[in-house]
């Protein structure tokens, strides 16, 4: 790809005059998926893949053209500058620091070096298993994939970034003949293919098929308010999709996040403090620079309850006259759009013990089997994997098909204790018809008044 560069930057130069603004994005990788289903390889999926796409900057208005051969980068950027001169727009990019850099993320085992057969192998060993109980359907998930891209922009910028991420999930399901229960997993990573080699692949997959058939001996769960705690992905849920989406900018300028008004304000109790963090090179949403080149960084989005800074583009902050905080994120090619990353609650001093302890009666949330949130309203309902009851401090009854539900500013002033232990998911996260890997997470964390549902 670096032979490439001459190239990008000669069209640059030649288009420069006649645009405010203009960058190049281009790549080439390959990727592998492999989907086993009930025992039986279903879908093997491998590719190269090589694309390249110009946008332009001119009137207020973006013009975005893409192609698969760098030989018509020319001929496309001239359908760019057409496509912007025929709009009219108000975009003023927030000013960003000129960029020249190289990057390669970690990897022991490149991805490309394993063979088929052996990643099957490690799937297979998965999904066995998986296969304890009462298991009556398996479905496990891999996928790999490697890639080098090039930034450069009329700025000056240029920026070469070598990548490689894994990961792979597990879905298991159990039924006694009357119901069927549901478990899920994942393991990844922004690193080489050691992250499924290393993993304890026998124990991921044993755990999730055990938890299915243990649910089918719960009960329904109650439905009312309760003292609850929320486990760490379960508090990761929580926080990326109530709060994580409600502070990314190009929602908050279309006017559908409920925290539109409320920056410098107090939107949850004292001890809740929320970060989502690009830079951190163990989250599976680790990327060294964002989509439109500017560089990531650890951005705290609430401090002791107050709103202190939502997720921007180049072009939110402009609009919005906020830092840029390099969430701009998608495929090449894909416009950027606002976009969270590593998103976390972070952890206090309480162990699950001291958590518990004083609830004389209330729910022990874990899992997540995802929901569903308004940000513009506020409100958001999800869906727990499990439960259990909290008697006098000790856990009691086991519960499936339960949920937490209510209003996002609500259930942030409600939190009162925030356990020391600290998890984080692996998975993805759509918007827009755009999907980015992601991290979300955080400790446990005890809710106060919380609306739970139920089936009895």
């Amino acid at each position: 790809m670096e032979e490439n560069i001459d190239l990008f930057k000669k069209i640059l130069t030649k288009i420069e005059d006649k645009v405010d603004y203009a960058d190049i994005r281009a790549g080439k990788g390959n990727n592998t998926g492999i989907i086993m289903k009930d025992n039986q390889i279903q879908e093997i999926n491998t590719g190269l893949s090589t694309v390249a796409r110009i946008r332009v900057l001119n009137n207020g208005a973006w013009g975005f053209a893409s192609t698969n051969d760098f030989s018509k980068l020319e001929e496309i950027s001239e359908k760019a500058i057409k496509i912007s001169n025929s709009l009219t727009g108000d975009i003023e990019l927030a000013e960003c620091e000129i960029i020249e850099d190289k990057v390669r993320t970690d990897r022991k085992i490149p991805v490309s070096e394993v063979s088929i057969e052996d990643k099957k192998a490690l799937i297979q060993e998965a999904n066995d298993a998986s296969n304890v109980g009462k298991v009556v359907s398996t479905t496990v998930g891999y996928s790999d994939g490697e890639s080098e891209s090039i930034f450069v922009s009329t700025e000056g910028s240029t920026i070469i970034t070598e990548s490689s991420n894994v990961r792979m999930s597990l879905n298991a399901v159990a039924s006694n003949g009357k119901i069927m229960q549901f478990n899920h997993g994942s393991l990844g990573g922004v690193k080489g293919f050691e992250i499924i080699k290393n993993a304890d692949l026998e124990s991921f997959g044993r755990k999730i098929g055990e938890k299915a058939t243990e649910l089918l001996d719960a009960k329904p769960a109650p439905s009312g308010r309760f003292p609850i705690v929320a486990d760490n992905l379960l508090t990761g849920v929580f926080i990326h999709e109530a709060v994580g989406h409600a502070v990314e900018a190009d929602l908050v300028l279309q006017d559908d996040s409920i925290l539109h008004d409320q920056m410098n304000k107090k939107i949850g109790s004292d001890i809740v403090n929320i970060f989502d963090d690009s830079s951190n090179k163990d989250g599976f949403g680790y990327y060294p620079y964002d989509a439109e080149g500017v560089k990531t960084q650890k951005n705290q989005l609430v401090k002791n309850g107050e709103l202190v800074s939502f997720l921007s583009s180049r072009e939110s902050a402009g609009k919005l006259g906020i830092p840029l905080t390099g969430n701009a994120r998608s495929s090449i090619s894909d416009q950027p759009i606002v976009r969270m990353s590593n998103t976390y609650l972070q952890p206090g001093d309480l162990s699950f013990e001291e958590l518990i302890e004083d609830i004389k009666d209330g729910i022990y949330l874990k899992g997540s089997r995802g929901g569903q949130v308004d940000t513009g309203k506020g409100i958001f309902q999800f869906n727990a994997t499990e439960a259990y009851k909290i008697e006098n401090g000790e856990l009691k009854d086991h519960y499936r098909d339960v949920s937490l539900s209510g209003n996002i500013l609500e259930t942030l002033k409600c939190v009162d204790a925030i356990g020391s232990d600290f998890k984080l998911s692996v998975g993805f996260c759509g918007k827009g018809g755009q999907s980015v890997p992601v991290r979300d997470g955080g400790p446990h964390t005890r809710i106060l008044n919380a609306m739970v549902g139920g089936s009895s």
